[in-house]
């Protein structure tokens, strides 16, 4: 990447190393859920990225990939709505199981792939994380903030609402949700950057100002183009010191045409090459530490082609984040190789 200002210029300087970085291990958490919006479905994305050939691709980067399957969630029967919003407790419940279990892989010095699932559960996600590393950063791709509050939310769907959960300057402003005993704030509104917006809520809007949250619309994608977009991200997040980067990506990011079998879907998305772009920049810190790959729905497919393309560009998310590039790096060859002897006699 071509990095300009002062600290991205050190970062630059320093970043050979973290194109070797590929002896993590990978932890692959399946969350199959979908209670934290109203379109069933995407419980089964999971199972359809893996389908797509997730380990295949991640195993052929030369990663050591635990596949741990997938958690098992518990529905409550009796869950009733607080004022709007649905199925707080199952929801709640949920992210405290997946909080564990992104926390345990972290522990271990894997680094975390989660795959959704509705966008509720990077509460779960990004928690965990925190866990084991209390100064990350969050970057969040998506078509929306998924930041507004149970007293601004038009539709209470907690996947919506998901960033209010983690941000310390919300936490006046967040009623006490059942379900969500268990975590408190963790994270700083200055730790976190958006990129993709354009869906955004009226209550969104007025907490992305007022709180001088870093985002990135797809106007301003437009306007700055994706490589000085990723500059500004990495100089936000990184320049007062190098930390562990979480990477929650909805698939909703991208342009329907691309990813077609998602459940809010917004005209006018990122392209491919814009979204591996961020992805590559952000293996490229060698600070990647775990990431979300959402909302992918295959039930909401027109067919089997909508659900293949869907599914094979996470594959292709998950996998540039992990190293993966379009240069075409092979780990097989490690240098020019030469002929032998016998190579010789054969052309003889």
């Amino acid at each position: 990447m071509a990095l300009r200002g002062p600290f991205t210029r050190l970062l630059r300087s320093t970043l050979t190393s973290g194109q070797q970085n590929r002896a993590h291990s990978v932890a692959i958490l399946g969350a199959p859920f979908s209670k934290g919006q109203k379109r069933r479905g995407v419980e089964h994305g999971p199972k359809a990225i893996r389908d797509a050939g997730l380990v295949e691709r991640l195993t052929n980067l030369e990663y050591p990939v635990h596949d741990f399957g997938d958690l098992s969630f518990q529905h409550l029967e009796k869950d009733e709505h607080f004022m709007h919003v649905p199925f707080p407790r199952t929801v709640g419940r949920a992210n405290q199981l997946l909080s564990g279990a992104v926390s345990r892989a972290v522990g271990a010095g894997h680094t975390s792939v989660m795959l959704g699932g509705d966008h509720s559960l990077a509460i779960g996600s990004v928690a965990g994380h925190a866990q084991q590393c209390p100064d990350l950063c969050l970057i969040w791709v998506d078509a929306h903030a998924d930041i507004n509050t149970p007293l601004t939310s038009p539709s209470g769907n907690l996947h919506g609402q998901s960033v209010s959960f983690m941000l310390k300057e919300l936490q006046d402003k967040m009623p006490d949700v059942p379900g969500f005993s268990w975590m408190k704030p963790f994270l700083a509104a200055r730790d976190v950057v958006y990129i993709g917006l354009r869906d955004v809520d009226p209550g969104e809007h007025i907490i992305l100002k007022n709180l001088g949250i870093q985002y990135f619309s797809m106007r301003d994608i437009d306007r700055m183009g994706i490589q000085r977009v990723m500059e500004v991200t990495l100089d936000h997040l990184l320049s007062r010191k190098q930390r562990p980067i979480h990477l929650s990506f909805d698939i909703d990011a991208f342009d329907p045409s691309l990813a077609p079998a998602t459940g809010t879907p917004v005209n006018g998305g990122l392209t491919y090459r814009e979204g591996i772009y961020i992805t590559e920049e952000i293996h490229n810190t060698g600070l990647l530490s775990a990431m979300d790959l959402v909302e992918v729905n295959p039930t909401l497919a027109a067919g089997p082609e909508a659900v293949e393309a869907t599914a094979s560009l996470a594959v292709d998310v998950i996998a540039s984040s992990l190293g993966q590039t379009r240069e075409g790096a092979h780990a097989a060859f490690r240098e020019i190789p030469a002929p032998k002897e016998d190579t010789e006699q054969l052309r003889l």
